[in-house]
């Protein structure tokens, strides 16, 4: 036993529907893009993560890029496995002769079937996992935004990713009630390309319109400190030449408002099924957003009007799910939660 702990990495990771984090001893070693590059002709991987995502909409006919998760979980198996794999590799330079066994904790989502829990296992056992651990997302984020999840005290925990948006009620080590609706950044994404060709009559790329949510993305129209305009570059849908426009924090607001609506109206789902005692907790404790959508400008005053509710932005939201999974990966032994 002693030499399988001798070469038995430990990982946790946060497998993103937009981005992956892997913490090796107590680091955050890997934060790419989830996202990997294929050569068509041979079927071999070209690039992974970041400069994967360089070729994404660029790429000619030899090349295609795939990302293998979709609303946070595995669509395409084979990219699954390359990405796990190569992210991996990432963790000591790509360099050492022996590939070490690993024992991974894995964050997924709440809503998940077992179909899918079984493929995110078995993609991480083909990548090199003697032993596979997994956790809910929003599980995961509270322990990553300092919650005690074992104190009978009711948590609401709102982890807004890349792929779905995860609403959950925690005591007592557990997930109380949940909702998990697949609206969150990606939806905003097509939302923001969809705006632009409508109104301007100019066709973007996705990663141009992560570039603009990142850049002038709001959840209100009128904000305190509002950003500056930003300026946009795309084809011309009239005469097919590039051309640029500027838009701003209150247009991309405007056309983000019926998804942002109809993760209000998962939040009061949630709250709606709560047991009363829980509901008196959340009174006291308020609402936990995390991840990457928790950035967007004026989303927790937004769901603060609606909930009447006081709302806190975990500090380093994009983390704090990760941050989650690599402490209950140190703590294996007494965390009731983690899922054989």
């Amino acid at each position: 036993m002693g030499l399988f702990n001798w070469f038995t990495q430990e990982v946790a990771i946060d497998l993103g529907t937009a981005n992956t984090l892997i913490i090796h001893n107590d680091k955050v070693v890997v934060d790419e893009p989830s996202i990997v590059a294929f050569d068509r002709t041979t079927n071999k991987v070209i690039a992974i993560g970041r400069q994967a995502m360089q070729m994404e909409g660029k790429t000619h006919d030899n090349i295609k890029t795939v990302r293998p998760l979709k609303d946070g979980v595995i669509a395409d198996f084979n990219a699954a496995e390359a990405m796990i794999k190569g992210m991996i590799r990432m963790l000591n330079g790509g360099k050492g002769w022996m590939f070490p066994s690993l024992r991974m904790v894995i964050c997924i989502p709440s809503g998940i079937t077992e179909v899918e829990k079984r493929a995110v296992r078995d993609s991480a056992e083909i990548a090199g996992a003697k032993e596979v651990y997994l956790i809910h997302e929003p599980m995961a984020a509270a322990v990553g935004i300092g919650i005690d999840v074992e104190e009978p005290m009711g948590n609401m925990i709102i982890d807004i990713g890349g792929g779905t948006t995860e609403i959950a009620v925690i005591a007592l080590s557990g997930i109380v009630c949940d909702q998990s609706i697949r609206v969150a950044g990606d939806n905003f994404d097509s939302d923001i390309v969809n705006y632009i060709r409508r109104q301007h009559n100019i066709m973007i790329g996705d990663r141009t319109a992560e570039k603009i949510k990142i850049e002038v993305g709001a959840a209100l129209p009128e904000l305190q400190d509002a950003p500056a305009d930003f300026a946009v570059q795309g084809r011309d849908l009239m005469t097919g030449v590039p051309k640029q426009i500027t838009v701003s924090y209150t247009e991309i607001a405007h056309c983000l408002d019926k998804s942002i609506s109809k993760i209000e109206e998962a939040i009061l789902k949630a709250l709606e099924i709560t047991p009363p005692e829980l509901s008196a907790d959340i009174y006291q404790t308020g609402i936990y957003l995390t991840g990457g959508g928790a950035l967007l400008r004026g989303l927790d005053k937004r769901v603060a009007a609606k909930t009447k509710l006081p709302v806190h932005v975990a500090e380093d939201p994009l983390r704090a799910v990760v941050r989650g999974t690599g402490i209950a990966l140190k703590n294996i032994g007494s965390y009731k939660f983690l899922m054989q």
